[in-house]
């Protein structure tokens, strides 16, 4: 292996100077874009070369390569949105919070303990809790209308339930105290 390209300006200690913030671009431009890095960071290579093999090796290349990452993420997702096709979003981690068995068991006890608390506000608060969470997005006119009440009360309301919910939920968790510790 020789130590420099046939261009002879690249060379390896050229390459180990850049090789770790094209890395990082494309690592961030992968996670912004749901693009796969080692793609990205191939392509912003290859832009980098071909320009230099038309126009001359330059100065400095790491201004072009971090423009070349995201000029190749533009154009990959462009493709894919004339393909019809969407970014591939990054597959959650399984170290994620429900990724592991107790993080799934966490959230079920968490979300049986907001049901228990919604169950214990006034019957108007838990329509008006049911309303905000339901999914079909309803306005504010809509669930006045639910609720019978006016359109300009709606806000009232939801601050004094949602105010009574966070309190139910305060203490059967327990109020942080010093150190993060609960009291």
């Amino acid at each position: 292996m020789t130590k420099t390209d046939p261009a002879g300006w690249l060379t390896r200690d050229a390459y180990t100077a850049l090789r770790p913030p094209l890395a990082r671009a494309a690592a961030a431009e992968a996670v912004l874009t749901g693009l796969d890095a080692a793609d990205l960071e191939q392509a912003a290579w290859l832009r980098l070369l071909e320009q230099a093999k038309a126009q001359g090796p330059p100065a400095d290349p790491r201004p072009g390569l971090l423009a070349a990452v995201r000029s190749e993420a533009r154009a990959a997702l462009g493709a894919l949105r004339r393909e019809g096709a969407g970014p591939r979003r990054p597959r959650p981690l399984a170290t994620g919070p429900g990724g592991c068995p107790e993080g799934r068991f966490l959230s079920r006890e968490a979300a049986a303990e907001f049901r228990r608390a919604v169950d214990a506000l006034t019957p108007r608060c838990r329509t008006l809790v049911a309303a905000l969470l339901s999914g079909r997005d309803l306005t504010y006119r809509e669930i006045a209308g639910t609720l019978g009440i006016s359109q300009g009360s709606v806000g009232p309301e939801r601050s004094r339930c949602l105010g009574c919910l966070r309190r139910m939920l305060a203490t059967e968790v327990g109020a942080p105290g010093a150190g993060g510790m609960e009291r």
